[in-house]
């Protein structure tokens, strides 16, 4: 385990709790959220069963995330809305903009508000939960704890594996274990995983852009200034459907080829040979 990225984890994550900026730009959201998500993972694999405080620090942590999550969604539906090219319908593009601007703003303004009020006291627990990590790693209990962390990969794979059918009601949630799943390995730092955690990534991200057009079709049925068939979300449907299918083939892909299970005896099922090599490394 490599305790110099939990270290420089948690610094980061301390100084941007420290204060928000009166109007934070995308890169700040960005890392808070991120380096967020990956505290929070971190814990979980080294410390699954958390004491009392540890449980209030991620209920905290998960707070702040949710809100940076919120401001990160309209930067990137506003990304996403920028690149269309809607002649016809340029007046709803337009209204569509100015309502993803407002959603900013309003959203900027609750996450600089949770920070102020909250972020003096996640970051003494951040310092504080790390030492014992950092103690925990360093002393007698270090093969414990990998063991625990190496036990979760395996449970996190075996759960990638279900359910049987990947569908637009069951995707966004599965998305969520495979970020986790590739927060523990990248943890773990080992260089053999590189390409299971390359392939985690590329189905992260294609879930994500999937489920980016979704929200954006939702706010756009909202918001436009005609009644009925309107171009620009019919235009939003068909780039959405084209990336739940690049979505559903990432998944497929690294299921079969990293998650396949193998048959046992007494129709038991073992994780595929790459999680059992990455958790493997982990535990030693």
């Amino acid at each position: 385990m490599n305790e110099e990225v939990i270290e420089k984890s948690v610094r980061k994550l301390r100084k941007l709790l420290k204060k928000a900026p009166k109007r934070p730009d995308p890169e700040f959201v960005h890392d808070l959220r991120t380096r967020s998500c990956k505290f929070e993972s971190i814990l979980t694999a080294l410390k699954p069963k958390a004491a009392r405080r540890d449980a209030q620090l991620l209920r905290g942590m998960k707070r702040v995330r949710s809100r940076a999550g919120k401001v990160r969604d309209m930067d990137v539906l506003t990304g996403h809305a920028a690149t269309l090219q809607q002649h016809d319908e340029q007046q709803c593009l337009v209204q569509l903009l100015e309502e993803l601007g407002r959603r900013r703003a309003q959203e900027a303004k609750k996450l600089r508000r949770v920070i102020s009020r909250r972020g003096p006291l996640l970051r003494r627990k951040l310092k504080r939960s790390a030492r014992k990590l950092e103690k925990k790693l360093r002393n007698g209990s270090n093969q414990r704890t990998m063991a625990e962390a190496a036990a979760r990969v395996l449970q996190l794979s075996s759960d990638l594996r279900n359910p049987a059918r990947l569908n637009r009601s069951n995707l966004h949630p599965y998305r969520l274990k495979v970020k986790e799943l590739r927060y523990v390995l990248q943890l773990a730092g080992n260089p053999k995983s590189g390409d299971f955690i390359g392939q985690l990534g590329e189905v992260k991200d294609a879930i994500g852009e999937w489920h980016d057009w979704e929200e954006l079709i939702a706010i756009a049925e909202q918001v436009q200034s005609h009644d009925g068939s309107c171009r620009l979300v019919k235009g939003l449907k068909d780039i959405s459907q084209q990336k739940f299918d690049q979505a559903i083939g990432a998944a497929e892909e690294l299921r079969g080829k990293f998650l396949q299970a193998h048959k046992m005896p007494a129709a038991r099922e073992a994780p595929a040979l790459p999680v059992i090599e990455a958790a493997a490394k982990m535990a030693a």
